[in-house]
Formats: C-alpha cells, sequence, structure tokens
C-alpha cells in the first residue's frame, strides 16, 4: 500500500504542459499508489459543476479513468475551488472529503487540510473566505450565468494577485501557533497540506509537517508508505 499526495496544480487553459504533466501523472499513479489524495486547488478556479470546458470535462474524465483503473482518488477543497461539488465528484468517480480530515496509516495519526486556515495573520484573506464559504454567497454566486460566474473569478483572481504583490510575504505563509495548536488539539504525528507553495518538511517537537508544492515546470508529489515519506518532485 502507498499513498499519494499532491495539491495546488492551479490547472487552467493557460498552463496547458501543466494538464498534461497531471494526466501523465495520474497513468504513473494508477499503477504505482493505491490512494490518491488531492489537497485542493487542483484548479486555478471552478465556477459550477456545470462548467463543460474542455478542461473540466477532461480533467474529470481522467481521474474517473484512474480510478477505473483501481487507484482511489480523494479531493479536498482549496480557496481556488471550493465550489467543487457533488456532480464533480460523482463524474470523477471520486470522494470529497472535510477539511482538516485525519486518517490512521502505518501507525500513525495522519492529518490533511488545504492549509489556507492556517494562515491566521493574513486577516484580509480570512475574511474573505468567511464570506465566500457561507451558504448565502455560494447560493447567490451559483444562481448567476457562466459567464457572468467566470468573469467574476477573473477578477478575483487578478484583485487576489494584486493584494498578494502588495502584502509581507510572512503573513501569506502558516502562523506557528496555528500549527502548534492544531497538533496539540489533534494529537496527531503528521500534518501534511498545501497553499502556501513552500514545500518541505519540517520536524517539530511535536511532530512532522509536511509542505506539498505548486506544480508549475515541475510537480510534486508526497510519497507516503510503511518505509518512507518522499517529498518527490519531478519535470513535467
Amino acid at each position: 500500500m502507498k499513498l499519494g499526495f499532491i495539491s495546488d496544480l492551479h490547472l487552467s487553459e493557460n498552463m496547458p504542459s501543466v494538464t498534461e504533466g497531471f494526466f501523465e501523472f495520474l497513468k504513473t499513479a494508477a499503477q504505482e499508489l493505491s490512494h490518491l489524495y488531492i489537497l485542493g486547488d487542483l484548479f486555478e478556479a471552478w465556477v459550477g459543476d456545470d462548467d463543460n470546458s474542455e478542461l473540466a470535462t477532461g480533467v474529470m474524465q481522467k481521474l474517473n479513468h484512474a480510478t477505473r483503473n483501481g487507484l482511489e482518488i480523494f479531493f479536498m477543497h482549496g480557496n481556488r475551488d471550493f465550489l467543487c461539488g457533488q456532480k464533480f465528484a460523482e463524474q470523477s468517480n471520486l470522494t470529497l472529503l472535510p477539511d482538516p480530515f485525519f486518517l490512521n496509516f502505518f501507525d500513525l495519526k495522519i492529518a490533511l487540510s488545504h492549509g489556507d486556515s492556517f494562515c491566521t495573520e493574513d486577516l484580509e484573506y480570512m475574511k474573505f473566505k468567511k464570506e465566500v464559504r457561507s451558504d448565502e454567497w455560494q447560493q447567490e454566486f451559483l444562481q448567476k450565468p457562466l459567464h457572468d460566474r467566470l468573469n467574476i473569478a477573473s477578477n478575483m483572481r487578478d484583485a487576489s494577485q494584486k493584494n498578494n504583490n502588495d502584502k509581507d510575504v510572512s503573513i501569506m505563509d502558516v502562523t506557528p501557533a496555528s500549527i502548534d495548536n492544531f497538533f496539540n488539539e489533534h494529537h496527531i504525528d503528521l500534518l501534511i497540506h498545501g497553499h502556501t507553495h513552500r514545500p518541505n518538511t519540517h520536524q517539530m517537537n511535536t511532530g512532522i509537517r509536511i509542505v506539498l508544492g505548486d506544480w508549475h515546470e515541475t510537480g510534486w508529489c508526497l510519497m507516503l508508505d510503511e518505509q518512507q515519506q518522499e517529498l518527490r518532485e519531478f519535470t513535467l
């Protein structure tokens, strides 16, 4: 049994090389892994399960094909694709996970998260997240025509990029206190998350924190089995 963990692919029509790299990765994963956990931001944006673009349908078809070849796939929402719903899950033949989610494998208590909930010093983002994750906001947004939703998402991404350029880099990383509190509250051995695009393995007094990398010219996958924890980088 071998588990794989990925996040922050940010698939979009503007980066076809990453999409093709992901499709190739799925072929290998179906042979090498028993379980694949996608910890958010698979897509640069997801505006609703009625998106019938070539990218959306292609990704769902490839995910479905991988599961039919024996790979169990699990998906957790990120800050870019939190509107992936049950229809997306059914067409992809995968299982949606809450954030955080807890596993017990290889005598380890493992916690999975996208990671943005640990960036507690980014007060502007935390306020924005609370708004867009509310049922009221999502219901109102999903009632809009698809074309309007795509335009809104594009404008929101542009605004987010501008805001991030103006922010101190440190506040967009996890807050150490939030990580310590999480380990102490849940008594875990290993935390795996993405979001920050700062791949690394952090050995702490309370356990191990592994941060997944974002996909651009290279991809990242944490491979976990009984023998080792390998944060693997590979060319796309």
